[in-house]
């Protein structure tokens, strides 16, 4: 089994491996390319985000800067969007659903090291795998810890360190990040009807009435 090998499925490995630092190396030239792109340069970032990212459906949109270790470790749904300053460390992998948002600077960790020093000393590392469910809003500031699984329709309150899974159609804060409460029929109604009346006072000016 290669050191990749084992990386990928959570077992020690050494991360300075010359392929792992090929990888990275490559991982950080796409990162670079993309940092040099324009916001209005959607196509192009596009190519930029299915060449590093392992899978990427549509519209994805990521602000720079953007770090992570490998790239080909993460895997984003539909309509992703991650704000300024985020941060991945994907030596395990990372799966995310559609219609997922991530304030600025919210930190996804599969990374980890022993706690012994001794080993530690080796250069060996491992990872856990994380994976986030759809329709989920990550507030600014928030730090993801390995193998953690946050569920569907979840929002996480900014400036959380979340150290254990969050079930879905909740709300969760703190640190350690905690569930305050299930998300209820009432706040759908709430902000449905926010929405409603949004839409029913829009009016869009076309080329024509203008």
């Amino acid at each position: 089994m290669s050191e990749k090998d084992r990386m990928i499925n959570g077992l020690l490995y050494n991360g300075e491996d010359e392929s792992l630092v090929e990888d990275r190396s490559n991982c950080a030239k796409l990162l670079k390319q993309y940092s040099l792109t324009y916001p209005n340069q959607k196509e192009k970032r596009k190519k930029i985000l299915e060449e590093l990212f392992g899978s990427v459906g549509i519209n994805p949109n990521v602000q720079c800067p953007f770090y992570c270790d490998y790239g080909k470790n993460i895997h984003v749904g539909n309509n992703f969007y991650a704000n300024y300053d985020c941060v991945f460390l994907d030596v395990c992998r990372i799966d995310i659903g559609d219609n997922c948002l991530l304030g600025p600077k919210v930190c996804i960790y599969t990374a980890a090291h022993p706690i012994d020093a001794n080993v530690r000393s080796y250069s060996l590392e491992y990872g856990k795998p994380i994976k986030i469910g759809d329709d989920v809003w990550i507030g600014g500031n928030v730090v993801i810890n390995p193998g953690v699984t946050i569920g569907n329709n979840v929002v996480i309150g900014s400036g959380s360190v979340v150290t254990h899974d969050i079930p879905s159609d909740s709300v969760a804060a703190g640190n350690p990040c905690k569930v305050i409460r299930n998300i209820n029929q009432q706040d759908h109604d709430y902000w449905n009807n926010l929405a409603k009346e949004y839409f029913d006072n829009f009016h869009y000016v076309d080329d024509d009435e203008k």
